[in-house]
Parts: C-alpha cells; sequence; structure tokens
C-alpha cells in the first residue's frame, strides 16, 4: 500500500554492520567522518543569536510565499558583501537546500523526468530525487595532478537526453571540494540553452575556499583562480543558486535556506510564478529564524573564520602524516570541508575502513559512498575537532602503513 519512492528492503553495507556492532558493545570510535558543525568545538555567541530569535514580531503569523522582505534583505546584504547583486524579489527562502531541491524537482519535472547530477557527489540527492519520483543521471568529474577536478563536458553533452530536464553543479563540490570554473559554467550554460535545460547551482560550501593561512578577521576564504565566485546572477540559462544557513554560519538547526532565480527574463518570470506556486502550499520557514537572519548572518565571520582555520589545520596534519605512508597521497581540495586519500589500485577503501571500525576504533568513508568513477579512495571531514582528528589520523596511517606496506 505504500509508494515505490520509499526503500521497501533496506540493506546495510558492512561498513554499517560493523559500526553498529561496535555501538552496541560500548566500544570508543574516533570519528573521522564529522561534519555536523554544532558537535565539533565551534564557538558560537549563544546570547545574540538567542536573543534575534525571540523578537515581539515573532509572535505574528504573516507569511509570504518567498518568505519575509526583510530575511531576503539580509539575504542580498550577505550576497553583496560577497561582491555579488541580488534581487529579493527573486529570492525563494526554504527551510534547507533539500527543500529547495525538492521545490525544483517539482518545478522542473514530471515523474521520470531525469535530472544530471555530478558524480562524484554526495548521495542524498539519489535520495532526493528519488522521492520526487525522479531519474538521477550521473555525470563525471575526471582527476588530473596539475588541475585537480574538472567536469567531463564531453560525456555530460552525451547524457544528456529527452526525458533530462535540469543539470546539477555543485561548487565546490561534496566531497572533492572543486569549484565550479567560469569555463566550466560557460559550456554547461551554453548546454541548457541548447537543450532547453534548467541549470541548478549548489553554492552551500562556496564560502570554504582553500588558501595557505586565514585571516581570522575577515573571516571569508579566498576562491582559487578562474573559479565562479557565486553563480546567483547568471543569465545565459535558467538558472537557480542554493545555500542557506547550514554551512553559511554553521548552524544547520536553524532551518533556513534559499533559491535564487536568474537567466532570461520570460523564464525568470515562469520560474518564480511556479516557485510561489509551491512555496505557498508549504509555507515551511518559521518566523523566528527569518527575523533574527540579519543577526545570524552578521556572525557568520566569526563562525566561519574558526571552521576555515580548523580546514587548514587538519589538513596540513593530515598532508605531514600521510608522508610516512608515500604509496598513498591527498587529492587537490580547493574548497569544501573534506580530504581525499587516493590508495593503491590494490588497496580496496572498504576493507581499509572496515580495519579501522573493527581493529583500530576509527571511521572513515570509503569512496564507493560517494561514487568515484575509478580507484580507491578514502573521505575524511576536515571539520572534525583537532584532538579526534589527530589521533585518529595516526592509527589510520599507521593502518595504512600495515596492511599496503
Amino acid at each position: 500500500m505504500f509508494s515505490n519512492r520509499i526503500s521497501k528492503n533496506p540493506t546495510t553495507n558492512r561498513l554499517t554492520r560493523a559500526l553498529e556492532r561496535r555501538k552496541k558493545a560500548g566500544a570508543a570510535l574516533l570519528d573521522l567522518t564529522e561534519s555536523n558543525p554544532t558537535r565539533s568545538a565551534i564557538l558560537y555567541d549563544d546570547a545574540v543569536i538567542s536573543r534575534a530569535l525571540v523578537q515581539p514580531g515573532a509572535m505574528l503569523y504573516d507569511p509570504h510565499p518567498q518568505g519575509l522582505l526583510a530575511a531576503r534583505k539580509a539575504v542580498t546584504a550577505y550576497y553583496s558583501e560577497r561582491g555579488v547583486a541580488v534581487n529579493p524579489d527573486f529570492l525563494v527562502l526554504t527551510s534547507g537546500t533539500s527543500e529547495a531541491y525538492g521545490y525544483l524537482f517539482k518545478l522542473l519535472t514530471d515523474p521520470g523526468g531525469e535530472i544530471l547530477v555530478p558524480v562524484p557527489g554526495y548521495p542524498l540527492l539519489e535520495v532526493l530525487t528519488t522521492l520526487e519520483a525522479v531519474r538521477l543521471v550521473p555525470y563525471r568529474s575526471l582527476y588530473d595532478d596539475g588541475r585537480g577536478w574538472m567536469v567531463d563536458l564531453e560525456r555530460l553533452a552525451n547524457t544528456i537526453s529527452n526525458r533530462t530536464r535540469a543539470i546539477v553543479a555543485v561548487s565546490p563540490n561534496n566531497p572533492t571540494g572543486a569549484f565550479l570554473k567560469k569555463d566550466e559554467l560557460a559550456a554547461i550554460s551554453k548546454l541548457c540553452q541548447r537543450f532547453d535545460l534548467a541549470l541548478i547551482v549548489d553554492e552551500v560550501f562556496c564560502d570554504y575556499g582553500r588558501r595557505a593561512g586565514v585571516d581570522a578577521t575577515a573571516g571569508v576564504s579566498a576562491q582559487p583562480r578562474e573559479a565562479v565566485l557565486s553563480a546567483a546572477g547568471h543569465e545565459g540559462a535558467l538558472t537557480f543558486v542554493l545555500s542557506g544557513f547550514s554551512k553559511i554560519v554553521g548552524l544547520p538547526q536553524l532551518k533556513l535556506a534559499w533559491i535564487h532565480v536568474s537567466g532570461p527574463e520570460e523564464l525568470k518570470r515562469q520560474a518564480m510564478e511556479g516557485l510561489e506556486f509551491i512555496a505557498d502550499a508549504y509555507l515551511s520557514v518559521s518566523t523566528p529564524v527569518q527575523l533574527a537572519a540579519g543577526t545570524i548572518l552578521s556572525q557568520r565571520k566569526v563562525i566561519q573564520s574558526q571552521i576555515l582555520q580548523r580546514l587548514e589545520d587538519n589538513e596540513s596534519f593530515l598532508e605531514d602524516a600521510l608522508r610516512a605512508a608515500p604509496w598513498c597521497r591527498m587529492l587537490m581540495r580547493e574548497g569544501g570541508w573534506y580530504a581525499i586519500i587516493r590508495l593503491p589500485d590494490d588497496a580496496p577503501d572498504e576493507e581499509i575502513c572496515l580495519y579501522g571500525v573493527e581493529e583500530d576504533g576509527v571511521l572513515v568513508h570509503p569512496g564507493y559512498f560517494y561514487d568515484f568513477p575509478s580507484g580507491y579512495h578514502l573521505v575524511l571531514s576536515l571539520l572534525t575537532p583537532p584532538v579526534v582528528f589527530r589521533e585518529g589520523t595516526a592509527r589510520l596511517v599507521a593502518r595504512l602503513r600495515e596492511v599496503l606496506h
């Protein structure tokens, strides 16, 4: 009697079963996949944030399908600080980027339509497309030792079918950390125009570009050369940009995200009409967080400076530690919160991860979780608290030396 969109026979992989056994036994575990900033020893000004959430106006319910104008203006001010011009009339607020994806899949597709999504990539997108009765079709990124990750534009073009409705780009990508480059945006935009497709750009990690050293007073990071700072305002194709509080201010529990719409005027108008219709059926974003949006966004530099420093420090430690295992190498990271270790071709990632959980009390993710197109990889969160990260990394490298030497 239930929808086919819900998994009826959920199965667990070997790593999940090993984790469950360890937890059941009450054994300690060093989690090097931790990506929740509220569990990562990041310091927040609790008093300022709490006061902002209890404003008197929070008791009045006066919703708008796009979200309250005050909140949308706070978002435009955030973009303005980053040098990006955004019109609040073309913003739609949602409770999170997952909901934003849901809105867009409803807007752009009928059941059975196809959405092109990059791999390696975050597995949640497969869940979100399934819940909307949409088919996810992967397109790959390739890694070059000198240039890092690049979209395989030829393969992307050949992946488009008469069922394709949109192309998703994630900048920087999760987990590779690769920013969308200007030439890639131009090429993908041309494909969208040619085949009458929409472009969806997920920019939740866009404030976390990698650089050597972090200016703790600035709280913002430098993007790599030729990277797209933001696709907000891109006019070539109908473009939807997603972002939100989960990463920008490291507060995933304050459910506020947004969709920004740009592109050709007529398509933009039709898109806004459709999104307002969908949003009006949900009205999901709470009034208190909308009224607090400006104050919370004003905290971002202090929060981001801590996160950026954490990412740099943990990455530096990992680089040094891997010198003891020279047959493994860390792939180039342009941004984001994750590090990727490339393993030798005779070292299956799942086996290394199982050793870690069962014998060393260390959790890392195998690359197959993220659909790497080839080879074996390990994925670690650089947001992990330093004490845990350093001890876990030391154990991981010791295991790599034992297994692979």
